[in-house]
């Protein structure tokens, strides 16, 4: 059983739910309205005129009052709004605690206004610079979030409306919603490529900066896959569609975009718990403070005005973006670099870690042969790496393909050899043809033992040091001796030697898991130094080496195929590395779309850097209302310093400020350090 399940992400509505049919444009346009009413209104305010140094006020003493509740209902309505509904759910919360606030100082100004009460003084200006500053942080917290989905709506623009179908030879412009399957389409220079598929016809470049941050063109010819989204450059080419609409790599992404834009953290449930206590925080302090300064024989006007700005101050807008805004930017440099985060809690899990278990095909390596060594006795390398290429040329074995490419790389155009004559297929055995009238065979070692072919001492030696390196040996051949042996291995991706030693410097311990034989294992490990390693591990078995090394401590796996999807499940991170299969993809917390082990590192970096924000940003936030709210109650009236309701949503507004200035700082997070 996976011992964190990922829960079905809420929808951004759930997630959100106080801003539910709320848009960043409706608390601008209200915000501006009321700053506008709010003008005239604090001009009637004796301590504002008096503050500022301004003539007396000269209108009717009725355009406070008439502009105050013009700003109450239209500014605070959406306020109210909201109050009823968590009310209604039984969850009071920001919407309530906000609600709260003004309505008491809406009330209370409306009694002193029609019924004037001893000593009493209204409180237009402060409701209306309440409202003000609660309808501006609102648009700034609509803002932050909102500006999550602005990936989305980036991704699905690179998705072209309409595709070029090719039937019986004819072009027909089709919507993409159109494609299926199997379709031929054509892709014109310039344009984007509406579906998955694989070039039948043509030749060009692409860029597919979307999918791995890299902007370099990536050549496409016959048979290579072209991902849709990716720019055509300078060829037309056609294109058999074998994944369209959500299917799509390009799908695949937006839906994890959007899931892990859903999904919320422990940390962001604690932030919108502790906004859940202030609420009730709130009205007990204010009902306190009202209590404790009529009992101290206050007058009712200072008592009421000390408990509406307790309640203004426990607005807890800086601890309900404490996280957000910190995910938000979080979620988006790693999208930037590559990395897409399906499950947000990720961020949380990837920053207590001791073991990061790697396997290691097509994670250490690239999962394709390269020779490693060639060892020649009685010809030169050179032209024993020429006549192996000149008749693998004729076989789709892997191994063949990788000593064609060594050979292309490694002699000059010249020194290739032109096709053999007679060649054939020993299937079980290699290939055998004649080259400038001289057989040649090109296989197996074992090959040479069965014709009972001569094997020199210095190949004898290559052969068992080939062998216990754990390496696939190619034996080149004549009629009458064994002539060279080439070393081919899987081929170690470049960045995964610094991979593992900025893991170690990160005071993690890697661990390879492989299913390939313990000499194979022995000789990368040592390569790229990995002192812990489990060989010959069938794929039921990477599950269970994962609960023994979670056993002594969090652990995170990383792999890439369908035998990966529960050791990611597993584990205590799930990372999967490419564009992987599909399983492992739905199995992991984390993809890592570059295929590049370094992005492991990176994620780490970025993890550790994304915690310290957080909890930077709910000691600020819960440190400001701590501090805030007995300055609130009145504790300093003693010594002369009282703070007013309207400072009070001043110093809040300012703590949002920090917490969405301290969040922005997480950009200059440097993941490659």
């Amino acid at each position: 059983m996976h011992p964190h399940p990922h829960p079905p992400p809420a929808s951004p509505s759930q997630a959100h739910d106080r801003h539910a049919g709320h848009t960043p444009e409706m608390f601008r346009d209200r915000f501006l309205v009321s700053l506008l009413l709010t003008l005239p209104v604090l001009y009637a305010s004796e301590e504002v005129r008096g503050l500022l140094g301004l003539p007396p006020w000269e209108g009717a003493s009725w355009i406070p009052l008439l502009l105050g509740t013009l700003i109450y209902l239209y500014g605070g309505g959406v306020f109210l709004q909201g109050a009823l509904r968590e009310l209604g759910d039984r969850r009071p919360g920001m919407m309530t605690l906000v609600a709260l606030g003004i309505s008491v100082a809406y009330i209370y100004s409306l009694a002193v206004q029609l019924a004037p009460l001893t000593e009493g003084k209204p409180f237009w200006w402060e409701l209306a610079t309440l409202v003000d500053v609660m309808l501006l942080g609102h648009f700034l917290e609509m803002k932050a979030i909102l500006g999550a989905g602005e990936a989305l709506k980036a991704l699905a623009k690179l998705m072209p409306q309409t595709a070029h179908r090719l039937v019986d030879g004819r072009v027909e412009d089709v919507p993409t919603t159109a494609l299926r399957e199997g379709n031929l389409i054509l892709i014109r220079p310039g344009e984007q490529v509406p579906a998955d598929g694989v070039v039948v016809e043509g030749a060009t470049s692409m860029n597919e900066a979307f999918l791995t941050g890299e902007s370099r063109p990536v050549a496409k010819g016959v048979g290579d896959e072209v991902l849709a989204g990716a720019l055509n450059g300078e060829g037309a080419i056609q294109v058999r569609v074998t994944r369209t609409g959500t299917s799509t790599t390009l799908g695949q992404i937006m839906r994890l975009v959007e899931e892990a834009q859903a999904s919320r953290s422990r940390f962001q449930d604690l932030g919108d718990r502790a906004a859940g206590w202030l609420f009730y925080l709130a009205v007990l302090g204010g009902s306190a403070t009202f209590l404790l300064w009529l009992l101290a024989d206050a007058s009712l006007s200072f008592a009421l005005e000390r408990a509406v700005t307790v309640v203004v101050i426990a607005c807890p807008h800086a601890l309900g973006l404490a996280i957000p805004l910190v995910v938000v930017n979080a979620t988006a440099m790693a999208a930037q670099r590559g990395i897409l985060i399906r499950n947000r809690e990720a961020f949380e899990r990837a920053t207590g870690l001791r073991y990061v278990a790697l396997d290691k095909t097509g994670t250490l390596t690239e999962g394709r042969f390269e020779v490693r060594g060639v060892y020649a006795e009685g010809l030169e390398e050179k032209k024993a790496l020429a006549l192996a290429a000149a008749l693998e040329a004729f076989s789709e074995h892997p191994l063949a393909e990788a000593i064609r490419e060594h050979a292309k790389a490694h002699l000059d155009p010249e020194a290739l050899l032109s096709s053999p004559t007679r060649v054939q297929a020993v299937p079980g055995k290699g290939v055998e043809g004649y080259l400038g009238g001289q057989l040649y065979r090109v296989g197996r070692p074992e090959w040479a033992e069965e014709l009972g072919l001569s094997l020199p001492p210095y190949l004898a030696q290559a052969l068992r040091e080939v062998e216990a390196r754990g390496e696939s040996a190619v034996a080149l051949m004549d009629e009458t001796h064994l002539l060279a042996l080439f070393a081919l291995r899987d081929r170690p991706r470049p960045s995964a030697r610094e991979a593992i030693q900025r893991l170690k410097a990160l005071g993690l311990t890697p661990v390879m898991v492989t299913g390939d034989a313990e000499a194979v294992a022995k000789t990368l490990a040592g390569e790229l130094g990995i002192a812990l390693y489990h060989a010959r591990v069938l794929p039921q078995d990477k599950a269970r080496i994962v609960r023994e090394l979670r056993s002594q401590g969090p652990t995170a796996f990383v792999g890439d195929g369908i035998n990966d999807a529960p050791a990611l499940l597993e584990a205590d991170l799930g990372v999967a590395i490419g564009a992987g299969t599909h399983v492992a993809m739905e199995s992991a917390d984390v993809v890592l779309v570059k295929s590049d082990p370094l992005d492991v590192v990176r994620l780490l970096h970025l993890a550790r850097a994304t915690r310290g924000k957080m909890l930077q940003n709910l000691f600020w936030a819960t440190g400001y209302n701590a501090i805030a709210l007995p300055l609130a109650a009145g504790v300093a009236y003693p010594f002369g310093f009282l703070l007013p309701p309207a400072l009070g949503a001043l110093f809040m507004s300012l703590s949002t400020v920090v917490v969405a200035f301290n969040a922005l700082l997480l950009r200059r997070a440097h993941l490659d350090a």
